[in-house]
């Protein structure tokens, strides 16, 4: 059994020249999570797996692991587990080799490499396949095989560089539980990067939302993607309606937003807002219902539909209320009146349905 350790980083920066790919970043995972960094194309989430694993150095802050500082140390000497996009196996060893190599390396006795690879190919569900070469086995095996060749040798800490990237889309699906099945099984403290927000939300224990060098958001998934802090993790993750409205009152539970003369929305509050404050009301297009009558919800606006998209389990509406607002729902397949082009609806929501962001729009 892995026993997976305590990872902290703290205020890390790194530099390119007068370019900040990491700037200034705190961030605490605990003994046994997963943890995914999640960000665009560089947002420097790949910068900061490269500090962590050491094959980038920090111009300033620290990398603790385990209560240890291992920022000055080399990659080897990090004694971290590695999973990368390509596997990485040596074409001309067995799985069984592939497997046994970082042990080996390390002068592991002959009787204890036999136990341990024989014990992780069963992990892995692959205890039929130690004789066979890496050609001989398919994408998803081959990665498997990866992943056991990474924590064979009991590492402090896994991490995982878009591990996924080059399998097909169903493949992906099942190995994201696989993974995660596994990593719960050995208890390792995981850290992965991906621009995948499907991956990140389905393996991740918490996600670390990265924009332009510098932490955005870290939270549960659940939270993440309910209750966003900001406008680029609302937008960052999933679909969502952004309204812009004027808080006119608060009480404990919720707020009272004006979006125009006609159009005032209950709204659930989880932290402090004020009275006569700009916030966006932040609305997913799932939350949103056809509503038969306006009292069936706490929230409802006349529409019309002026796009309807079908994407299999669902129909994307785009709608446009009286006042200009566009909002988009997103209404099941098995809905037996879906909306047409054109039809004047009553969109639908209750306030617990929703959040407040504040609005950091440019003026």
């Amino acid at each position: 059994m892995v026993l997976g350790n305590s990872l902290s980083i703290v205020n890390a920066s790194k530099y390119y020249k007068r370019f900040k790919a990491v700037d200034d970043v705190n961030l605490e995972v605990n003994q046994g999570e997963f943890l995914t960094i999640l960000g665009p194309s560089g947002s420097g989430k790949t910068s900061l797996l490269k500090l962590i694993a050491g094959f980038e150095q920090l111009n300033q802050g620290a990398i603790i692991l385990n209560d240890q500082d291992i920022s000055k140390r080399k990659p080897y000497e990090r004694d971290i587990g590695m999973l990368f996009q390509n596997y990485a196996l040596f074409p001309h060893m067995t799985i069984f080799d592939n497997i046994a190599y970082p042990l080996r390396l390390r002068k592991v006795p002959k009787a204890e490499i036999n136990e341990r690879v024989e014990a992780v190919l069963k992990l892995v569900h692959l205890e039929q396949f130690g004789s066979r070469y890496p050609e001989q086995l398919s994408g998803g095996q081959q990665q498997r095989v990866a992943l056991a060749r990474a924590i064979v040798f009991n590492p402090p800490l896994l991490l995982l560089d878009e591990p996924l990237g080059a399998l097909d889309k169903q493949l992906r699906k099942k190995m994201q539980l696989e993974i995660k099945h596994i990593q719960e099984q050995v208890g390792i403290t995981t850290v992965s990067v991906t621009h995948d927000q499907e991956e990140a939300l389905t393996m991740s224990d918490k996600i670390c939302v990265m924009n332009n060098g510098r932490i955005e958001q870290v939270d549960t998934p659940e939270n993440l993607y309910k209750r966003p802090k900001n406008r680029f993790v609302a937008e960052f993750i999933g679909e969502i309606n952004l309204i812009k409205g004027n808080v006119v009152s608060v009480d404990e539970e919720r707020a009272k937003v004006k979006v125009n003369d006609s159009f005032v929305v209950d709204v659930e509050i989880d932290s402090i807002v004020k009275k006569n404050h700009s916030m966006l009301i932040a609305l997913r297009p799932e939350n949103i219902q056809i509503a038969k009558e306006e009292s069936e919800f706490h929230n409802t606006i006349k529409a019309k539909v002026i796009e309807s998209i079908y994407v299999g389990e669902a129909f994307n509406i785009k709608t446009r209320t009286e006042t200009g607002e566009e909002i988009t729902a997103k209404i099941p397949a098995y809905v037996s009146e879906l909306p047409l082009k054109d039809k004047e609806i009553i969109l639908g929501w209750n306030y617990k349905d929703a959040c407040l962001i504040h609005d950091d729009t440019p003026a």
